[in-house]
């Protein structure tokens, strides 16, 4: 099957890539780019681990095809930090104990920060709501509901 060549900006650089017309962003991520950030879990879009910001929209990388970002935007959990200064949302999880394993980690940055970007000021309920789509086995999810708190008054400039 031949490959097929595709340009996209992933976190903010310019990428080419050839990738098989059947191979998933997530594939592409991982394999071809070498952004193992993103992880995968179920494969099917069922568990968030894969989550990533394509063109300002949240999606199961698992559940794209890597030619479908032909000229598109990606962000990815790599792209978060910027001149080597964690993200607010990063900082929230460390400071709040929002992670254990970490596995599922970079999915709830990534939706998290899909979430903060439409609603500066979420609470609980909309918080839980937006990251239903993610699953996590280790934290119970009210220390990711606090980091993500936390990080949504950082970005306010609230104390």
């Amino acid at each position: 099957m031949s490959k097929v060549h595709v340009s996209a900006t992933v976190n903010g650089e310019d990428a080419e890539f050839l990738c098989a017309p059947r191979q998933s962003l997530l594939e592409v991520l991982r394999d071809v780019l070498n952004l193992t950030g993103t992880k995968e879990g179920c494969n099917d879009g069922n568990c968030g681990a894969c989550a990533v910001i394509v063109d300002g929209v949240l999606v199961n990388a698992c559940c794209v095809l890597g030619v479908e970002i032909e000229g598109g935007r990606v962000e990815t959990v790599e792209g978060l930090a910027r001149d080597g200064e964690l993200h607010p949302l990063q900082r929230a999880f460390l400071e709040h104990t929002g992670m254990q394993c970490g596995f599922c980690t970079p999915g709830f940055l990534m939706s998290s920060k899909a979430l903060l970007e439409c609603n500066r000021a979420p609470d609980e309920d909309q918080i839980r709501h937006w990251l239903a789509g993610n699953l996590c086995r280790c934290t119970g999810y009210d220390k990711i509901v606090r980091a993500v708190q936390a990080a949504a008054r950082e970005l306010e400039g609230a104390p």
